[in-house]
């Protein structure tokens, strides 16, 4: 059967389960898939027995103790329903439908039972629930930065990475964290191609570079301007691209005028000798080809770092080159018909938006209405989400009707009133896409649900029904919802069926070998690339890309030993990945049997084509490469 990992992760690996007697017993990269090639990380190797773990969820649960007592009692789900049904109808009608607050977070990716596509959005639209917004904890600050200058978080097909001459991975930590894209690097390096590390760590990835440049974390828009101060003051600009395709050069150039080498040094810790040169072969070298993740969003100048980033291909001319530009995120490019999977126009009025990091203060301190009811699917907030001690005391609210939608007994489902199991990925239908790659893949179902597990998209339309909503677009089947997604009419899903994506497994997107996106233009209000931006000044932030120092780090008070800390790892490897040992979680983290496995080679030895994927990763950096949270 065709899969596909739904986890949170750019590469949304393509697999195929065999299923004898009715039992999946093996589970393996498609071969076949150009970009993931058959490989899969150490935890999706391992899925299988992930999904068989013992402490699996199989039937709903009612809270019989104290909140936090993970005390339960078995029940049949039309009692768990009826509960859900008749305390969500109380809510809606003292409070308004605005006090239920549906926190999703992004264990699983998929369309129709993930985060991706936003499961449940239709029934929460009929009931005017508040909004909920899961990118804040990801993506969201990037996504701005980019939009303000490209006029869209979209960047280049990864697969361009083969022909690139310089390529600079920036904050990401490749062989560890989306280990596909390393084929690509090596077939440029193959050509002669330069790669270049810029991380706070040295990690696996950054002793296989060619270079490493080390910042302290937060500081990476400093280097980057100071890079471009070198490209600049050798002449290394491409002006008629900047004539031709570029808004408010004049302007920028003399923002980049203001960190010379010297000054970016002493902001970034890193030798102005490196700075410079780094910035005379970024000069001279095309096309230079940049790959930036989400670490280098985690401070205050998150959003302004990676504005800055997506300037220095619109200054060298590289966007207009195979293998030039950055790669961010791939999501914009997938033309799928959010809008029919989603109905916001069954809302009844607009309604507020409550941000995925703020739970704590959702629950303790948000009126007009306060929170009554959160409906917990695809996180693990008290594991995962900022300011745990606020978190423990709202969840304890015993006037809060807490359901959480899970496959484990996580540290918030002890917190939980009514616990519903859901279905894993072997178990379900979905679709994915990815935001490292441009292929969607098709997820079906290999095996039957273990227990009285649910897929997500059921459990809402049986919750519809117990409410009594009687709007047709709630009930639609799977497959449906599939049909809609890619019934868009958009170029990139020109000749893409549900049929023909059954029965392959994944397709590629429309677009031409090689993708160069902006070779029609930005989608700026001017057309073109914006290093002048009057949405910027509209939003309160500069017109210009800058430098945004972030919080933590450039206080006075930042203790000696955090800085010792953050030297020692950026001068050796990174050893024992975290997220091998974290709480368990819906999305795999904590697998018991990862535990055993060795820590990473001091050489940073990897073979991610093997059919065993990479040799150590849990499919997360370490924390130390990602800057601090400002």
């Amino acid at each position: 059967m065709f899969g596909a990992c739904p986890l949170d992760c750019p590469d949304a690996c393509s697999w195929v389960v065999t299923v004898r007697d009715g039992k999946a017993v093996d589970l393996r990269g498609t071969h076949e898939h150009p970009y993931t090639r058959g490989a899969l990380c150490v935890k999706v190797n391992r899925y299988l027995e992930h999904a068989a773990a013992p402490d699996r969820l199989l039937y709903p649960l009612r809270r019989v103790g104290r909140k936090g007592e993970a005390t339960f009692a078995r029940v049949s789900w039309d009692e768990a329903l009826a509960e859900i049904a008749e305390r969500l109808t109380s809510v809606i009608r003292r409070y308004g439908g605005e006090a239920i607050w549906p926190y999703q977070g992004t264990g699983s990716f998929g369309y129709i039972q993930g985060v991706r596509g936003w499961a449940g959005r239709r029934l929460w639209n009929v009931l005017g629930a508040s909004h909920h917004d899961p990118d804040t904890i990801c993506a969201a600050a990037g996504a701005a930065g980019l939009t303000y200058t490209l006029g869209t978080s979209a960047g280049i097909d990864p697969e361009n990475f083969a022909a690139s001459m310089l390529i600079l991975l920036w904050g990401t930590n490749t062989l560890t964290s989306g280990h596909h894209l390393w084929k690509f690097i090596q077939a440029a390096r193959g050509d002669g191609a330069h790669v270049v590390a810029i991380d706070p760590v040295r990690t696996r990835t950054a002793d296989q570079a060619d270079e490493h440049l080390a910042p302290i974390p937060g500081t990476d828009a400093a280097l980057a301007l100071g890079l471009l101060h070198v490209v600049v003051s050798l002449g290394g600009e491409d002006r008629d691209y900047l004539e031709r395709h570029t808004l408010g050069w004049e302007a920028f150039r003399r923002r980049i005028g203001q960190f010379p080498p010297g000054r970016a040094a002493a902001i970034t810790g890193i030798g102005e000798q490196q700075i410079t040169a780094l910035g005379e072969r970024l000069a001279r070298t095309r096309p230079t080809g940049i790959r930036a993740t989400m670490g280098l969003q985690r401070h205050a100048g998150g959003g302004m770092a990676l504005r800055v980033l997506a300037c220095i291909p619109g200054v060298t001319g590289d966007w207009q080159h195979p293998g030039g530009g950055l790669a961010c995120s791939t999501s914009g490019h997938f033309g799928l018909n959010d809008a029919a999977l989603w109905r916001d126009d069954l809302l009844p009025h607009p309604v507020r938006t409550l941000s995925m990091t703020r739970l704590g203060e959702g629950l303790l301190e948000t009126g007009d209405p306060p929170v009554m009811a959160l409906v917990i699917y695809g996180s693990n907030p008290l594991a995962s989400v900022p300011h745990q001690s606020k978190i423990r005391a709202g969840l304890a609210r015993e006037d809060l009707l807490t359901v959480v939608i899970e496959h484990f007994p996580t540290d918030t489902v002890a917190y939980a009133d009514i616990v519903l199991p859901a279905t894993m990925a072997t178990e379900h239908l979905d679709l994915t896409s990815s935001y490292g790659h441009m292929y969607l893949a098709w997820n079906e179902p290999a095996v039957s649900p273990p227990g009285e597990c649910l897929p997500a998209s059921e459990t809402f339309r049986r919750l519809a029904r117990r409410l009594g909503r009687a709007e047709p677009c709630l009930y639609d089947s799977d497959e449906d919802i599939a049909r809609q997604l890619l019934d868009s009419g958009h170029p990139s899903l020109a000749g893409v069926t549900l049929d023909k994506l059954r029965s392959q497994g994944w397709i590629r997107l429309n677009y031409p070998r090689p993708f160069l996106p902006f070779a029609n233009g930005f989608p700026t209000p001017s057309g073109k690339l914006e290093f002048y931006s009057e949405r910027a000044a509209a939003d309160g932030l500069d017109t210009l890309p800058g430098y945004t120092p972030a919080k933590e780090v450039t206080d006075a008070t930042w203790p000696a030993a955090t800085r010792w800390h953050w030297w020692r790892r950026r001068h050796t490897t990174s050893s024992t990945p975290p997220s091998l040992t974290t709480p368990r979680s819906g999305s795999g983290k904590g697998l018991p049997a990862l535990r055993s496995i060795p820590t990473t080679p001091a050489d940073g030895s990897c073979a991610p084509d093997s059919a065993s994927g990479c040799s150590t990763t849990a499919g997360h950096s370490p924390p130390w490469s990602r800057s601090v949270t400002g």
